[in-house]
């Protein structure tokens, strides 16, 4: 899905600076705490994080009280070793020790009491990785989960998708798949059990709010190449570009987009970044730097100060009429470009309070194919905001009828944000 986490939220790149997977993480949520195996396998899950910033442990005291943390240790074993025998003894059914092994890391990262951290199997990783490329097997949403009550919503339906097929609807929470309850679950794992081999189908079971009512159906699994970037003329020289999701594919698809539009004597453009959940950060800089003077697009800021500057240069800039149009479901990446336009004032933001999605999150391999991902960072507008749990206010508010925030599309004249993005960029054309 967002499957792109589509049931893709939201994902950064590997450390090693691969910023081709460099993601500014979507909304991820882990809950699952704790597992346990033999004692050699507890070894090798409590070792990888033994030792943090400093000499101190992860587990115990910090560095020079030596002895207080080796008994720390020595009690903690005795209590996993304590756990693993009863579960020997006594547990009714056959134990999965790969997967008790898996959840000793997928603990670990949860216990950070950070909701966009987590621990990727080597699967999870590979869908991970498949997503920025902007094709995968799946059936065709996007969706985002909640930080404080982890529901998946749906938040967008692909047109001519396996997902608008089957009769799912944007606003719809995933409540299970294949009948297995997945509302406490993080949404990659929900992804993955989504996903499948092409012609298959999978079981979904949805709470539709609008209805007060549950809906299930089966949906079939199909190869669905994402198209990240639509656009059209809307009449009177003014262009429209949607853009979905920043994946691998949306820097070239909006560059051809925007050359089109300005073969047809453009006079002014709306971007739509509406329901756009983020997604590679190198693909929002690229836009960004064609849009935008010569400056800072985005900077991050780590625990120690340090971080990194993403410039515009001269070479390309935007000089017409521009709106660009935001909602809650605007997060991360999306946030960037908006910030930045915003900053440098050369267009009308047009809609509602963004997300608020101001942190960064790497994600580093580890050896055995299976990786991490932590935040590392947080990130700041041009004129130096965070706009983390805060959001990105519009210059021109506008709230869509209750009746059709559910709609998956919507028609030009339904759309009372567009209508006044497009009258924001008519009033700049005079």
């Amino acid at each position: 899905m967002e499957e792109n986490k589509k049931l893709e939220e939201p994902y950064s790149g590997p450390e090693e600076k691969d910023k081709k997977t460099d993601r500014f993480g979507k909304g991820m949520l882990t809950g699952i705490v704790i597992s346990v195996l033999t004692m050699g396998c507890l070894v090798l899950g409590w070792n990888v994080f033994q030792r943090i910033e400093n000499g101190g442990s992860l587990f115990g005291a910090g560095g020079g009280q030596a002895e207080e943390t080796m008994a720390a240790a020595e009690n903690r074993d005795s209590k996993i070793e304590r756990i693993e025998t009863l579960i020997r003894q006594r547990f009714l059914y056959d134990v999965d020790t790969d997967e008790l092994e898996e959840y000793i890391y997928k603990g670990i990262m949860a216990g950070l009491g950070d909701p966009y951290s987590a621990y990727y199997t080597e699967e999870e990783f590979a869908d991970v990785m498949e997503d920025t490329e902007g094709v995968y097997y799946g059936i065709g949403v996007q969706a985002t989960q909640s930080y404080d009550t982890m529901e998946s919503t749906i938040v967008q339906v692909y047109e001519n998708s396996p997902a608008e097929e089957a009769g799912l609807k944007k606003g719809d929470i995933i409540c299970e798949v294949n009948g297995e309850n997945v509302q406490s679950q993080d949404l990659n794992e929900i992804v993955s059990k989504i996903k499948g081999e092409e012609g298959t189908t999978v079981h979904l079971k949805c709470y539709r709010p609008d209805t007060e009512e549950y809906v299930e159906m089966d949906v079939e699994r199909r190869s669905v190449e994402m198209d990240t970037v639509t656009s059209e003329m809307l009449g009177d020289q003014i262009g429209y570009i949607q853009i979905t999701s920043f994946d691998g594919v949306t820097a070239d698809q909006f560059k051809d987009a925007l050359s089109e539009l300005e073969s047809q004597n453009l006079a002014g453009l709306v971007i739509d970044l509406r329901d756009n959940l983020g997604g590679l950060v190198d693909s929002v800089v690229e836009i960004a730097d064609w849009m935008l003077p010569e400056g800072t697009i985005v900077y991050t800021e780590d625990k120690n100060g340090e971080g990194e500057s993403y410039e515009s240069d001269e070479e390309h800039q935007f000089t017409k009429p521009l709106a660009v149009l935001v909602n809650g479901y605007s997060a991360s990446a999306s946030e960037i470009f908006a910030g930045a336009i915003k900053a440098y004032g050369t267009g009308t933001l047009v809609g509602t309070k963004t997300f608020g999605k101001g942190i960064v999150q790497n994600i580093i391999p580890l050896e055995d194919g299976s990786a991490v991902k932590m935040t590392v960072s947080r990130y700041f507008t041009p004129d130096g905001i965070c706009i983390h749990e805060e959001g990105i206010e519009p210059d021109l508010e506008v709230e869509l009828p209750e009746e059709l925030e559910s709609k998956a599309v919507l028609t030009q004249e339904e759309d009372v944000q567009l209508q006044e993005a497009i009258k924001a960029v008519e009033e700049k054309i005079g």
